[in-house]
């Protein structure tokens, strides 16, 4: 499976598509178009985000970091994070739940 085949871009909007759903946790593909984003939030996890195409602007506790494809980064739980899309991007969102 090619992951960055798993979701097409479409114009103003984030597309999402779940690809494993499990009591333990999820496997997400995203793609954002540019000028999309997700607003500031936290979630109770850890959360590991895959670049697979462009590159995201993802701030977490108010340091902005730019990831590009290829690359990842680790959102931890409790911390406030966002997403911006300065050029669209897709990426890969896991999340594994811990008791």
């Amino acid at each position: 499976m090619n992951l960055t085949d798993t979701i097409n871009y479409q114009k103003d909007a984030v597309v999402s598509k779940q690809l494993l759903k499990k009591e333990t946790g999820t496997v997400t593909t995203f793609a954002f178009d540019k000028g999309q984003g997700l607003s500031e939030h936290t979630a109770p996890f850890d959360a590991m985000v895959v670049i697979l195409d462009g590159e995201a602007e993802i701030i977490i506790s108010s340091k902005v970091n730019i990831v590009k494809s290829g690359e990842m980064i680790i959102m931890p739980a409790n911390e406030p994070h966002a997403l911006k899309a300065k050029v669209p991007f897709k990426m890969l969102l896991i999340m594994i739940k811990s008791q």
